[in-house]
């Protein structure tokens, strides 16, 4: 079975890869990465047909370059700088970065080797191709888009009848069932409902003239960890504020989950309270969380409604909905919701991730608040990072 190419824009993909580009890109060039693929669901196999069908999209993927008219669509957004456009003009995609093979079990062994600033653009691009041909080589590819399609009819009549009442960004680009499909999805939200203020998918934000949305990701702290004059319990210290002289308060929304939460407290001082909009919720008990992060701004005497708690862990439009009751009279509240609208089919959605593992030939791990979403290629090293967050922690907090 032989698929049209899936990636056919190197805007097909999430801002805040072009965020976190850009400080690496200014501040970190010296930096290389290794990502690993991994699908949290058991028992999912990939096949032989697959694998060659995804080495082919990836080989698609690393003929693209960036249009002129894509690049303007990148100016326009104000905080990319034009040096940094101007190294785009001169970007694509090397496919000598990325290895692919099939494990003996059916398991998927992906992995992304090379320059932090390149290799860190792929992650979005490979995920949409696997996810994309594991749907439609396993299952008849209509009847999933049939039934996914009813679902969001569904969603859409509770947003107009006002069960649900809270705004939110498209997030599903990473795990969608297909181009055709996220685009659809965007379609229908704006065009059938006034709750969806944007995309972080940065092709259908042009189309459809909405606002991108993103600013970092977990791996931007990781990489943090990787560089030696760092202690590893600093980290997000160094990122934020590295962030901040980049983007001067303009793309301020702070992941505070990396390290946990209660660790990247100790950094987020009323300084960086003040030079960040909000922070976003991507692991823990959301409800804990908020509060949490609401007394902390008490603490330094800011008030919480001047700033925004953003939720994307995993989100439906109930929990959505609960989360937004819950604090909209205490803060401003924002989601983020991906998978729950562009792979809603009946069919078992793929948890699929692709994590930074190593910086600079060094362990790198993702320690947060939640102990399913842990990610380390190297155990002696995740307890040692847990260890020196532990050691902080108990110092700082006495």
């Amino acid at each position: 079975m032989k698929l049209k190419p899936i990636i056919n824009s190197l805007l097909d993909t999430d801002l805040y890869k072009f965020n976190m580009d850009q400080v690496i890109f200014h501040k970190h060039t010296d930096l290389s990465g290794v990502y690993i693929f991994k699908c949290r669901n058991d028992g999912i196999r990939f096949t032989p047909e697959m694998v060659k069908e995804i080495s082919e999209q990836i080989d698609h993927l690393c003929s693209l370059t960036f249009k002129e008219d894509e690049l303007d669509y990148l100016r326009s957004i104000r905080f990319l700088k034009k040096d940094y456009i101007e190294f785009l003009r001169l970007y694509r995609p090397i496919r000598d970065y990325v290895k692919l093979g099939l494990n003996e079990d059916g398991t998927l062994d992906l992995r992304i080797e090379g320059p932090l600033f390149s290799a860190m653009q792929f992650e979005i691009y490979l995920l949409e191709i696997v996810n994309e041909v594991y749907f439609r080589m396993k299952y008849n590819y209509d009847e999933l888009v049939e039934e996914a399609s009813i679902r969001l009819d569904e969603k859409i009549s509770k947003f107009n009848n006002l069960t649900y009442t809270f705004k939110f960004a498209e997030f599903g680009a990473r795990r969608r069932l297909s181009y055709e499909w996220e685009e659809e999805v965007i379609r229908r939200l704006i065009s059938k409902t006034y709750n969806c203020v944007g995309t972080s998918n940065v092709y259908f934000a042009k189309k459809f003239g909405i606002q991108p949305i993103g600013t970092y990701a977990h791996e931007y702290v990781q990489m943090y960890q990787g560089i030696d004059s760092i202690p590893l319990s600093f980290t997000n210290h160094f990122a934020m504020q590295d962030w901040y002289d980049e983007y001067k308060g303009d793309n301020g929304t702070a992941l505070t989950d990396t390290l946990t939460t209660d660790l990247f407290l100790l950094d987020f001082d009323r300084s960086m309270c003040n030079n960040y909009s909000g922070v976003r919720h991507d692991s823990g008990d959301p409800y804990k969380w908020g509060e949490k992060i609401i007394a902390h701004y008490e603490k330094y005497g800011i008030d919480p409604h001047t700033k925004t708690l953003l939720f994307s862990d995993s989100l439906d439009c109930k929990r959505a909905q609960d989360l937004y009751d819950y604090f909209k009279d205490k803060t401003k509240v924002s989601f983020g919701i991906g998978t729950h609208f562009t792979n809603d089919t009946g069919v078992e959605a793929l948890n699929i991730v692709i994590k930074l593992q190593y910086v600079n030939n060094r362990p790198v791990a993702k320690i947060s608040d939640a102990p399913g979403k842990e990610m380390s290629a190297d155990n002696s090293y995740s307890e040692y990072l847990k260890e020196a967050i532990k050691f902080r922690l108990a110092r700082e907090k006495k």
